[in-house]
Order: structure tokens, then sequence, then C-alpha cells
């Protein structure tokens, strides 16, 4: 029940005591500050390993040939393993309930040039299936198909950027690119979700690209979409197989390190996931800490703010005031003290983030931290009924002394 004279006796308490007022309320208003910002540079960790770790294709895996670390087979050391057309039809053939789209990648950089602008630019042949491993949005025009591959057409496929620097306005589907002293036709442009330098990239069939290279094999890289379906054990069965396979093919030590790399991007999330999750447990449990030593601070103002008020409370009991108003005074300021200065912490904190936005993103790897409403409001919710809960104890005793013993106390 609304009681006029209750509240003006809470403001006049408040405006008699401004420092323990502010300290009661400083200390509800930092651990939901703390909280917030803490809670909200956790999701920032979150939006960065979404941007990092899944703008491509989770059911992917990269195979680099590198060198070998020990001999084998009358082959020395340091060997330099290289993939050829042939790798690529054997996987394709001996692994093909795995697989479910294959490529090679072989990466060049060259200038690309269209009437007076041109560009140094990364230059990558391969086949139709790549498409699928970078998640590739086609903006205009088609991808690389498979008679581009099979007839080695000049055809080129534009990152967004690289036609917005050649062409600026002008439509660049049909026109004719110059590179490496030929001319090549765009087919389509395409946009990446993994940023800026994903869309200066120029795509052009693996085996025209071969040809040009004095007709050589060579594929520099293989990348793999397994099909989902085979599940993370499967992934990892997987590798392990294809690895063991490409060692006997090339004569490497099975025991060698090296000589085969290859990272696949289902194991990569998952390790990636597990540290992410380990690191805002920390962030968590730090934020609840805070929450803690709120709690723990509000209730020792509260015992000292009741034990000061000792005397003031005897008067009133003396009067005629009954328990029950006394601990409903007291509560009803712990309560007011602490709504408003529980969402003045709350509104400081979620302004912070707003303020920080990506500022932090190159240096600490926080990208857009936020924090859900619904949890921040909750928090300050609880740290609201700690708060009451804090002064009702004190209040209760203090409720309970008698009228004579409380005027005495000094």
């Amino acid at each position: 029940m609304f009681s006029r004279d209750r509240w003006f006796e809470i403001f006049d308490s408040i405006k008699k005591n401004k420092l323990r007022t502010f300290l009661s309320g400083f200390t509800v208003a930092l651990g939901i500050l703390i909280f917030v910002v803490l809670f909200g540079f956790g999701n920032g960790l979150d939006n960065t390993f979404e941007k990092f770790f899944k703008d491509d294709a989770l059911n992917t895996m990269l195979i680099v040939p590198t060198r070998t670390s020990k001999p084998f087979m009358g082959y020395e050391a340091n060997r330099r393993i290289e993939f050829v057309n042939e790798d690529l039809e054997d996987i394709s053939k001996r692994f093909e309930i795995y697989i479910d789209g294959i490529s090679p990648r072989i990466s060049e950089s060259g200038d690309i040039g269209y009437k007076l602008k041109s560009n140094n630019y990364s230059i990558r042949g391969v086949a139709p299936s790549y498409s699928k491993n970078e998640m590739t949005i086609m903006m205009k025009g088609r991808y690389i198909n498979g008679m581009d591959v099979q007839n080695k057409e000049r055809n080129v496929v534009l990152g967004r950027l690289v036609a917005q620097d050649l062409f600026g306005d002008e439509e660049p589907i049909g026109k004719f690119v110059s590179g490496s002293g030929r001319s090549w036709k765009v087919i389509g442009v395409f946009q990446d979700d993994g940023g800026d330098n994903e869309e200066r990239i120029v795509y052009v069939p693996y085996t025209t690209l071969q040809s040009i290279k004095k007709n050589t094999d060579d594929i520099g890289r293989i990348i793999i979409s397994y099909k989902p379906e085979i599940g993370y054990g499967g992934a990892v069965a997987f590798e392990d197989q294809i690895k063991k396979y490409l060692k006997q093919k090339k004569f490497i030590d099975p025991k060698d390190p090296r000589g085969i790399f290859i990272r696949s991007a289902a194991k990569d999330l998952k390790e990636n996931d597990q540290f992410k999750s380990a690191l805002s447990s920390i962030i968590l449990f730090v934020g609840i800490g805070t929450l803690l030593a709120g709690i723990i601070g509000i209730s020792n103002i509260m015992v000292f703010v009741v034990k000061e008020r000792t005397k003031e409370l005897g008067i009133r009991k003396a009067i005629g005031a009954t328990p029950r108003s006394i601990i409903g005074m007291i509560l009803q300021e712990a309560i007011f003290i602490t709504t408003i200065s529980g969402y003045i912490g709350l509104f400081v904190g979620v302004g912070i983030l707003k303020l920080v936005g990506n500022t932090l993103e190159e240096d600490y790897y926080i990208t857009d931290p936020y924090v859900d409403l619904n949890t921040a409001i909750t928090a300050t919710i609880l740290l609201i009924g700690f708060g009451a809960f804090a002064g009702y104890l004190p209040a209760k005793r203090a409720a309970e002394i008698k009228p004579i013993e409380a005027m005495r106390d000094s």
C-alpha cells in the first residue's frame, strides 16, 4: 500500500545521510556495471570467433604438401612433396563415399588490368566445388564450371573489390581484362563474408593456370568438402585415412610429422569452441564474483545503517511504531536505493559497450560487444533482491529490540 508519509521519511533519511546513500548506491551500481561490461566483452569474443572461424564451410579439409623431415626408402630428408592432377583423381576415386566436393588451389599473384587501370591481386586456380568451401556469394554472372576446367577457358571471376577497382560503375560481365600477357573474359563477380582480403581475389580455372605455367600439372593444395552426415568422428577418421594414403603414395615415413599437413575446419572449430567456452566461463565466474562482492558490500552497509539508526528506531517504537512498519520502512529504503543504483549501473554499462563498439577488435579480438537485455535485467533484479534481503535481517533484529534498550544505545 502506498504511504506518502513513508516516502517523505525515506527521502528525508537519504538527504540527511548523503555519504551513506552514495556508498550504498555506488556499490550496487559498480557491481552491475562490471558484470554488464564483462558479459558484453564475452559476447564480443563470441562474435570474433564467429567472424574468423565460421565464414567458411565447416565440412572442409585443407591438405598441404610440405617438406619431409626424415629419410625414407632411399629418399633423403627435406624432400619437397608436390601434388599433381593424378593425386586429385586418385583421392576422388578412393574416398568417393566421404567426398562431397574436391578442388585444387593454385595460388599466384599478378597484375590484372582493364583499360588504363591496373593493380596486383591474388589469383587462385580452382575447380567449381571451391565455391562451396569458401561459401562464395555470386553477385553477378556465374562461377567457374566444369566446361571451363575441361576446355581450359580463359574465364575469370572477380572479387567485389577487384571489380570495383577496375570497373567502377561500369558493368564488368562480358568485358575482358588483361593478365599474364593474355586477355580474360569476366564471367562473374562474387562477395565473401570473410572481409576485404577475400574480396580482392581473382578465381580462374586451375587447368588454364597450369597451361600458362608451361603446362605443369602441379596443383598446389587440395581442398576437400566431406559429406556433413559423417559427423565430427567420421571427419577425424577420414583425415587419418587420407593422411596415411598420401604418405604411402608419396613415400613418406609414416612416423614423419611433416610431409603432409592437414587442417580440418571442424577440428579447428571444436578446439576454438572449447577455448571460447573456457574463456566465457572465466568471464562469467568473474562477473558473478563481482555481483557477490556487491551483495556483501550492501549487507555490510545495511548492518551499519541499521545500527546507526538504532536509537531512532527505539523512539519510533516508543511512540507506537510496530515492528512490521519499521522493517517495511528500512526495506523500502534499501530496495529504492538498490533499484535506482542498479539501473544506473546497467545503463552506464550498456553505454560503455556501445561506446567501445569495434575499437577493441584489432588489439583484443572483441567485436561488437553487447549484453542480452534479459540477462542484464535479471542480474539487476537479483542484486536488488539480495539488497532487500541484506536490509531485512538487520532491520528485523532492530525491530525486536526493546525501546528502552534502543534509546540507551549510543
